[in-house]
């Protein structure tokens, strides 16, 4: 290769490379410029760590929503959405602090350890009585996990379900599911951990989650899992999942601007894309 020829190569690197590094810059000056106009930057939120983002999430958190239980990598549904969100308000991904809490604590009244909690909080009004939320970054349908041994196995309608003992964690949307919709009385579980510890040993026919967890599931925590399948969300008043934030936090309204944004320039639908699988191998039960 002629001295000539090196140097247009050499130049035609250098020029790809400054593009690139252009445009990752470009997208983080918009969400800076984004968080400055509205007043929701690092130095002016009021967060539980000044110029830090602390995020909770569950103990353990289950896959599509974090994988590999490591919700730092950023990978997995929730994960991914949490900074984008982060990014939006301006705060680099080493300015996010991640804890763990129960599901049930998080909600209960008074003062958080966290800025925002994400593990798949429904938003009700009972729960907005003492907790803040965002607005919605995700609806799904519910869906019954069991074993191939179930006797509900091969079960394709809902009144196929009418003698099943079923199960859901507590204050969970899938225990409103059992009661509103199927017409059961529940087996009730502290959470989704303890619930599938009985679907395993037999306690229950089949446990009631949302449709990601469902996939997850089926195919990593219950032996010879299936998805029984899925019951459409007919509930016109639901809200969706929404982050959870300490009662009248000063901080929920910048969150919410900051998800609306990511909702709106279509990255969460990307986010959703990327890690979610909607109904594939889920029958809806008519």
């Amino acid at each position: 290769m002629t001295i000539h020829k090196k140097l247009i190569v050499g130049a035609t690197l250098l020029l790809a490379l400054g593009l690139t590094s252009c445009a990752s810059q470009s997208n983080d000056t918009k969400a800076a410029s984004a968080a400055a106009s509205t007043g929701c930057t690092p130095t002016a939120l009021k967060t539980v760590t000044p110029a830090t983002l602390t995020i909770a999430t569950g103990t353990p958190a289950y896959e599509p929503w974090v994988l590999n239980d490591k919700p730092e990598s950023g990978q997995g549904f929730e994960a991914a959405v949490a900074y984008a969100v982060a990014k939006q308000l301006g705060y680099s991904n080493s300015a996010v602090k991640w804890i763990r809490t129960t599901f049930d604590s998080a909600i209960a009244p008074g003062a958080k350890t966290f800025d925002f909690n994400i593990q798949q909080y429904s938003i009700t009004a009972e729960r907005a009585k003492v907790v803040d939320f965002s607005s919605a970054y995700y609806f799904s349908n519910q869906a019954i996990v069991a074993s191939k041994s179930s006797k509900i196995a091969g079960v394709t309608t809902i009144a196929g379900l009418k003698d099943a003992k079923l199960g859901a964690a507590v204050g969970s949307t899938s225990l409103d599911t059992i009661e509103k919709q199927l017409g059961l009385k529940p087996q009730v579980f502290n959470d989704n951990a303890a619930a599938v510890s009985a679907l395993k040993n037999g306690q229950i026919d089949g446990l009631v989650v949302d449709l990601p967890t469902a996939f997850y599931l089926s195919a990593a925590e219950v032996p010879n899992g299936i998805i029984v399948g899925q019951i459409e969300n007919r509930d016109t008043n639901d809200k969706g999942a929404g982050l959870l934030l300490a009662k009248d936090s000063p901080i929920t309204s910048c969150v919410t601007k900051a998800l609306d944004a990511i909702r709106a320039s279509g990255e969460l639908q990307a986010i959703q894309d990327k890690w979610l699988t909607t109904s594939a191998g889920a029958p809806v039960l008519k």
